[in-house]
């Protein structure tokens, strides 16, 4: 008889969709859920996306700080309305098969936030600024309930692959991070990066007939001329180029020069010797233009570990549009 009541409770129990731990209340489960957040760094309100996986109540899960690239890239992995790859909006979704809660947000200049305090004045926005806020954006992350505070990863994709690794060399011992992820980062100095991709177009255009190597070789001086003026502080000289490549060096040296200097003085690989022990996870693209793997070659070689992403180009997709497997493999790998 007592076998028949009891089988008879689970019965009722199972068809009303719990299960008879989750009725005790003790281990009932919390669904996914993206939550809106905001945070004040240096009197701007910076907004951005929560997003906590299903989790038992109660319990904390790791986490990830997710930072985006270069340019006015919002807390997706997007530049509205042309470029919409959802680079972190994906990135999200991969790590909540892991149960890895994330945080996205809005950078300066971009999405909700826009350039808040810097408004008035943009040209005095710099690099550092952009760690700072990568930083407090890291301290909401440590604070949550649903967060384990000591499990916070940074990744970053593109210029945020260098900004996760700044933070996670300057971070006091408490906000240590416990991983970090470099998603084909920004490997070398700022205007190194620029050059390099301005001499490959350079050289395609002349492999295509497009420019004569005459041309090419008064362009490819002009690069190396303008960049050493914008490095030295001096005015840019822009009459032997065309005008997309002249306009481009007008505006490094216009309002954004300041921004463009204090990125440029950073040496991922310098900075990489001075992390803490922790995971790291490196990846490149097989077909990326803009980081090629071998610009990643002295950052892994401090690091000590690359993955080639085969097939993909920047924003780590396949040719249907998807995250990379083999980055969804190395990330389910990663334990912090």
């Amino acid at each position: 008889m007592i076998v028949k009541v009891a089988s008879a409770l689970v019965a009722a129990v199972l068809a009303a969709g719990i299960t008879p731990a989750a009725a005790s209340g003790h281990d009932s489960w919390v669904p996914a859920r993206d939550e809106q957040v905001s945070f004040v760094v240096e009197g701007t309100t910076t907004y951005g996306t929560l997003h906590v996986p299903a989790r038992r109540r109660g319990e904390r899960l790791p986490a990830a700080l997710l930072l985006p690239g270069s340019g006015p890239t919002d807390r997706d992995g997007n530049q509205p309305p042309s470029l919409t790859p959802n680079t972190l909006r994906d990135l999200a979704a991969a790590l909540d098969r892991d149960r890895v809660v994330t945080l996205r947000f809005d950078k300066y200049g971009t999405g909700r936030t826009g350039l808040g305090a810097w408004a008035g004045h943009p040209q005095d926005l710099d690099y550092p600024a952009f760690v700072r806020q990568a930083a407090a954006a890291r301290d909401l992350l440590q604070r949550r309930a649903e967060v384990a505070w000591h499990r916070v990863a940074l990744a970053g994709h593109s210029e945020g692959g260098m900004t996760a690794l700044v933070l996670a060399a300057q971070a006091p011992p408490r906000q240590r991070a416990a991983a970090l992820i470099m998603l084909q980062p920004q490997s070398l100095r700022l205007l190194d990066v620029l050059a390099t991709q301005l001499h490959d177009q350079i050289a395609q255009l002349v492999a295509a007939g497009a420019l004569t190597e005459q041309e090419a070789e008064i362009i490819d001086r002009s690069i190396d001329v303008a960049v050493a003026d914008l490095r030295g502080g001096r005015a840019v000289d822009t009459t032997a180029m065309p005008a997309p490549l002249a306009a481009l060096f007008q505006s490094l040296a216009g309002p954004s020069r300041r921004f463009v200097m204090t990125d440029d003085a950073i040496f991922p690989p310098d900075v990489a010797r001075g992390l803490p022990r922790m995971p790291v996870l490196l990846t490149c693209g097989e077909l990326d233009p803009q980081v090629p793997c071998h610009a990643t070659d002295q950052l892994a070689s401090v690091v000590g570990h690359r993955v080639v992403l085969p097939g993909v180009g920047h924003a780590m997709t396949t040719a249907d549009g998807t995250l990379s497997p083999v980055l969804i493999r190395e990330l389910s790998a990663l334990r912090w």
